[in-house]
């Protein structure tokens, strides 16, 4: 066996987070008497909360800056009346109770034994805890790890300390990340120095100088990394 510890990022890579984002919106905006918000603004809001989860991988703001100023950058072009911290703490409540599993997972998960498995993830604690225990990954993960508890955010080396002080992981050839974001789960597990799975389902081109160790574009391609 190759690896010991298997650590998953979550969004886009184990759940389909365009579903959740989607459906949280829609029913965010809903509560705030804008049933057709999600069509009006949605286009709108990822280029706003894009180069805000850009500028959190930097370090240049906080998860707790990010979760109001997209909404309150976008409640501003639109001159809307509305709070953008209770639109926020909304959002994140619906996010929570969103599931939508990627295809594939729940088969790849049951034979990945006898590995540990983790979650690192760069979402807010109470939503990714509250998706994955609503779910039927609930009993599937050592630990799940957010940026939001480790205080630092991937790429950045710190959260992989904390995950590897957490797991007493001593041996960096052991451990595999998984994930679908290059700059986020394959720069920092390449920074970190240990190997990289970059999950790629839509076979986007690298046009990046990150190279991941593996690269595969569904699940079932995942145990040749594993195993080899």
């Amino acid at each position: 066996m190759k690896y010991d510890v298997l650590l998953f990022d979550l969004d886009d890579t184990l759940f389909d987070f365009g579903e959740t984002e989607k459906h949280a919106l829609f029913n965010s905006f809903q509560t705030f008497s804008l049933p057709n918000g999600l069509t009006d603004y949605r286009a709108s809001y990822h280029a706003i909360s894009s180069p805000l989860w850009n500028d959190l991988e930097q370090g240049r703001i906080t998860l707790a800056e990010l979760k109001v100023e997209r909404f309150k950058q976008l409640f501003l072009q639109y001159a809307l009346d509305i709070d953008a911290e209770l639109f926020s703490h909304t959002y994140l409540d619906n996010l929570g109770k969103e599931i939508h599993l990627i295809d594939g997972v729940e088969a790849m998960l049951t034979k990945t034994s006898p590995h540990r498995l983790a979650v690192l993830t760069n979402g807010f604690t109470d939503v990714q805890y509250a998706r994955i225990n609503g779910s039927s990954l609930r009993d599937t993960f050592e630990t799940i790890i957010t940026s939001e508890e480790a205080g630092c955010q991937k790429p950045q080396p710190g959260i992989f300390d904390y995950t590897f002080e957490k797991l007493r992981i001593t041996d960096k050839s052991r451990v595999l990340m998984i994930g679908d974001s290059l700059s986020s789960d394959i720069q920092g597990g390449h920074n970190y120095g240990i190997d990289t799975c970059w999950f790629n389902p839509n076979n986007k081109k690298n046009t990046t100088a990150i190279l991941p160790t593996y690269e595969i574009q569904s699940w079932d391609e995942f145990f040749a990394c594993i195993h080899s």
